[in-house]
């Protein structure tokens, strides 16, 4: 018995005819991402600790971080395709079916070697192959280890060595120097990943581009947890370097000459924590933080660290330039190694319609909720800078900030003043640390603030008389 099809199904069959059934509409698949504040725990009081998919409270030795570490790192990539291509596209890799392993013994003369991970990538039936050695909890990566693991991808004619660590890479460089034999038909590329890195691209993934779907955004979720605890070792550059102290103690003393190579070391480090400041605030404001480098065009690397640290010997004092996305101006960093002061601080542009005192009191009401030790600074046509004080004093008085011999307002500087850590490493009093603090504040308070359109007030309208 022949079945009649429904009336809308055959009038979908007569008007398509030989082309078949009719075309669905393509709609792009919604991406799914994390709310900003977590939903209300479940649990009785504080002391419960949720169940996570990575533990990291029984982890003892470096050893065991190591390969912990790496086997969730490559795990994740391996699961969520968007994660692991948007890391290993940077290494060169083609966009394919990806496959991770660790612990794999390769053989290398009378001992094999065994690194910590592989990744391999099938695309049109050709294999994209990478070894991957890892640190973590701050250890350096070792020479001669990556070169065996170098000339071993070389035989095999695997296309790259990733080296996972704690360390910042410079320019592209890796933080290890490699012998390339240059007779070798097959060559291999060294890359370098840094756990902030990492870190970085998960976060930008669930918190603001978004992923496939919900369970690969638990992954992530759980990966970002994992790297950021306290117990992983996986914390990014967490120390200034053995030339610190050296150097801090030459500028108190007025001892350190220009030429010294521990000052080289020390603008080498604080560069490296500024790249890695970036990324954490990068990731947490969803748009791109990128440091910025003003120096003459041609000028290599290597010279310009050398010109920095040469006026760090003679001015005692580091600097650096964030360029956030879709924020008018430059948000300066300075630390005053003679002071032990650090000044974060943006230069904001006068409008170019209204009056001088509008401006003023216009920047005053975008400013309410800022912290009263904020200095303003007013900057003038031809002078540079003209009056200035703090948002305590200005709040009552905004037209304190005008120039009283009538100059051209340029514009203002907001800076905030903070006090400096001391010790090279990552704790609660180091120095790595307050410069944290000290760029968040002042995004939190001021940046934030000068981002919202605050209306004039309204002026009162006058009855009209009868």
């Amino acid at each position: 018995m022949a079945v009649t099809p429904a009336p809308d199904v055959a009038a979908a069959l007569a008007a398509g005819g030989a082309q078949g059934a009719p075309k669905r509409t393509r709609t792009a698949r919604k991406k799914v991402t994390l709310p900003a504040v977590a939903r209300k725990s479940l649990a009785e009081n504080d002391s419960w600790r949720q169940a996570r998919l990575f533990p990291c409270g029984a982890l003892k030795s470096d050893r065991e971080r190591e390969m912990r570490a790496t086997s969730v790192l490559l795990a994740v990539m391996a699961q969520v395709p968007e994660y692991g291509r948007r890391l290993t596209a940077g290494f060169g890799a083609p966009a394919g079916r990806m496959e991770t392993y660790t612990e794999v013994s390769l053989p290398h003369g009378d001992t094999p070697r065994r690194p910590d991970g592989v990744i391999r990538v099938e695309r049109a039936g050709k294999l994209w192959t990478a070894l991957v050695e890892t640190k973590t909890n701050g250890n350096p990566l070792r020479a001669a280890q990556v070169q065996d693991y170098m000339d071993i991808a070389a035989r095999r004619g695997y296309e790259a060595v990733i080296t996972v660590s704690n360390d910042v890479a410079l320019d592209g460089t890796p933080p290890v120097d490699v012998k390339i034999d240059g007779r070798r038909k097959h060559k291999v590329a060294l890359w370098h990943l840094s756990w902030a890195e990492a870190a970085h691209q998960a976060q930008m993934l669930i918190r603001h581009e978004g992923v496939g779907n919900a369970a690969h955004a638990w992954l992530l979720q759980e990966l970002l947890h994992y790297l950021q605890h306290d117990n992983s070792g996986c914390h990014g550059f967490q120390n200034m370097g053995p030339a610190w102290v050296p150097v801090r103690k030459g500028i108190d003393e007025e001892t350190l000459c220009e030429g010294d190579p521990r000052a080289v070391e020390v603008v080498a480090s604080w560069e490296r924590l500024i790249r890695q400041v970036c990324l954490r605030l990068g990731g947490e404001l969803g748009q791109k933080v990128l440091p910025v480098q003003r120096v003459r065009r041609g000028t290599d690397p290597q010279s310009r660290r050398v010109a920095q640290a040469d006026q760090l010997c003679r001015e005692g004092r580091l600097l650096a330039e964030l360029r956030i996305q879709d924020v008018p101006g430059v948000l300066a960093l300075t630390a005053d190694l003679r002071t032990g002061r650090l000044r974060t601080s943006i230069e904001v542009a006068a409008p170019e319609q209204g009056q001088p005192l509008t401006w003023v009191k216009r920047l005053m009401r975008q400013l309410a909720d800022a912290p009263a030790d904020i200095h303003v600074e007013t900057l003038t046509d031809g002078q540079g800078s003209g009056p200035r004080g703090t948002l305590e004093k200005l709040r009552p008085e905004p037209a304190d900030l005008l120039p009283r011999d009538g100059a051209r307002i340029t514009g203002f500087r907001l800076s905030l003043f903070k006090g400096m850590g001391a010790t090279r490493g990552s704790a609660e009093s180091g120095f790595i640390r307050s410069v944290d603090e000290a760029v968040d504040r002042f995004h939190g308070s001021v940046v934030v603030a000068l981002e919202r359109r605050i209306p004039a007030p309204r002026k009162a309208v006058q009855p009209v008389g009868r």
